[in-house]
């Protein structure tokens, strides 16, 4: 096993890894651990933007709102201020370093998306916005001298002891080594969990795997019964699939039914740009009452030469798929955001010492019961900056700490029994843990699991019985979660308990060896 020594080590190059990696190279030895290349992430996919307070005519105040009004009553709100006042300085920052976000006349191009009252969503090449800032800073840390780059190793421990991190073991599939990395602060940065549905948008890499390392080492993990489930993603019978960003609608594109009716503007008084949720379910109810597998989003009473400029990828992948993206196409929800994950403070620290979360599989408090579109990257970078000024102040010494030499093995025997459990959870997550929950439904996800459980030939230090742990460990956590809180409210419906429920202004939190708890909402003090 190879061992090596960093003060900080990032484990995922997502934004929030990125951008992390680049603000703590100013103060030390960096080491970024991900899953696979540098450029593979959900950030990388973000087509919409990233909002934030730019224009004269907006202020704090009202992103705040929008915010807090989008997390139907969870958003805890002193994270929610340090979002939307800090975050004009993460974005002015950038430019500074040289980003490039889409200009109109010299001045920034703002969209509208849902949930949102103003423009504000700054967007760079059109709607390729995540990929264009990953890329910047892919730049920003290859230049750097004091950072060193680990692709393909998959985290499967970290090193904790006396509730202290100090650093995790890796694996590389591809030539069969083991990596230890020992450093004085760890920062988790490896994405959400919604890839453990069938019927995601995410990157199949995306199964949750750094909330379930947390998990096992004691970190508290809030509020997993909240997936967003994103209301336009591409439908083909073939089940392939990709985002059509929530900017479409903010241009003007209408959802229409099987009758080819309007049936937001009855819903909600901003129509298709209604929060997340209200447009995912409302999707689903037609599609249910239709019987149908899909609705339509319409751009024909738009302005093609408009529409394809500003989302020339969006409609290059359409057209690859035989749609004709100026015109009508086929949309379904689904699996896109993981709004709850690792408990952390206002600096991305969690109960665990020296050991940070930030980015989706972290729970700030911002996000509430529903994440308000283009929140989660501005959401990377303030409180990226945030735990790396925190993590200045650590001293552990690293050398104390005794070390299992042992790395692990693959058994390739146990492959096609992987993949016929994780393809029987996939389906039964899509199924069961989906837009719309019941009781007995969440119990056979959890009836599933026990069985997996005790059915899987799990090895111990083997890779695919790691991964197939932390899968299980990751969809427990969900169903758990979903089954407790006896409401609904935000990314989470019980058809079973359908009405918000006062008791439940709380974030569920679930810790090893201890019951679920619910904890209050961390209100505005007067």
């Amino acid at each position: 096993m190879l061992h090596k020594q960093f003060d900080f080590l990032v484990i995922g190059s997502g934004l929030a890894g990125l951008y992390s990696a680049f603000e703590a190279s100013k103060y030390g030895s960096v080491a970024i651990v991900t899953k696979s290349k540098l450029d593979v992430s959900n950030s990388y996919y973000a087509q919409g933007g990233i909002a934030a307070v730019t224009s004269e005519n907006d202020y704090p105040e009202l992103h705040l709102e929008d915010t807090i009004v989008a997390g139907r009553g969870l958003c805890d709100h002193t994270p929610v201020n340090i979002l939307v006042k800090e975050g004009p300085d993460r974005i002015n920052e950038l430019i500074g370093l040289g980003m490039e976000f889409d200009t109109d006349n010299g001045e920034l191009s703002l969209a509208l998306e849902g949930g949102h009252h103003r423009r504000r969503v700054l967007h760079a090449g059109g709607d390729s916005t995540g990929k264009k800032l990953v890329q910047f800073l892919i730049r920003k840390v290859l230049a750097s001298s004091t950072i060193e780059i680990f692709e393909n190793q998959m985290v499967y421990e970290l090193l904790v002891e006396d509730k202290h991190c100090f650093g995790a073991k890796s694996f590389n599939l591809s030539n069969q080594s083991n990596l230890c990395i020992q450093a004085k602060s760890t920062f988790l940065m490896l994405g959400g969990a919604s890839a453990v549905y069938q019927r995601s948008t995410n990157p199949e890499t995306t199964v949750g795997d750094g909330i379930a390392l947390a998990y096992k080492v004691g970190a508290k993990i809030a509020d997993m019964e909240f997936i967003q489930f994103h209301p336009s993603s591409f439908y083909s019978q073939e089940g392939y699939t990709f985002l059509i960003s929530e900017a479409v609608r903010g241009e003007g594109a209408h959802l229409l039914n099987l009758k080819g009716e309007r049936f937001m503007v009855e819903i909600h008084e901003l129509a298709e740009l209604a929060p997340r949720d209200i447009v995912a379910r409302s999707i689903f109810n037609e599609m249910q009452k239709y019987q149908v597998d899909h609705v339509t989003l319409s751009l024909n009473h738009l302005n093609g030469d408009k529409i394809k400029k500003r989302f020339p990828s969006i409609y290059k992948r359409c057209e690859d798929s035989g749609a004709d993206f100026l015109n009508e196409i086929p949309i379904a929800p689904a699996a896109h955001y993981t709004v709850g994950g690792i408990k952390t403070d206002t600096y991305g620290a969690t109960n665990i010492t020296n050991l940070y979360a930030c980015g989706e599989l972290a729970s700030t408090g911002v996000m509430g019961a529903n994440r308000l579109a283009s929140n989660s990257l501005l959401e990377c970078l303030v409180f990226g900056k945030r735990a790396i000024k925190h993590a200045l102040t650590n001293k552990a010494n690293t050398n104390k700490i005794s070390i299992h030499k042992k790395g692990i093995e693959v058994d390739n025997s146990l492959s096609s029994k992987f993949l016929k459990c994780a393809n029987e959870i996939a389906e039964t997550m899509n199924n069961n843990v989906g837009i719309v929950r019941t009781e007995k439904r969440l119990q056979e996800v959890l009836n599933l699991i026990a069985e997996i459980k005790k059915k899987f030939p799990f090895k111990l230090d083997e890779y695919y019985s790691i991964r197939m742990c932390n899968l299980l460990c990751v969809c427990s956590l969900i169903a758990t979660a979903a089954k407790a809180r006896k409401e609904s409210r935000g990314g989470h419906f019980r058809e079973d308990f359908d009405a918000e429920n006062e008791d439940f202004l709380a974030h569920s939190i679930q810790e090893l060896n201890k019951e679920l708890t619910f904890v209050p909402v961390q209100v505005k003090s007067e």
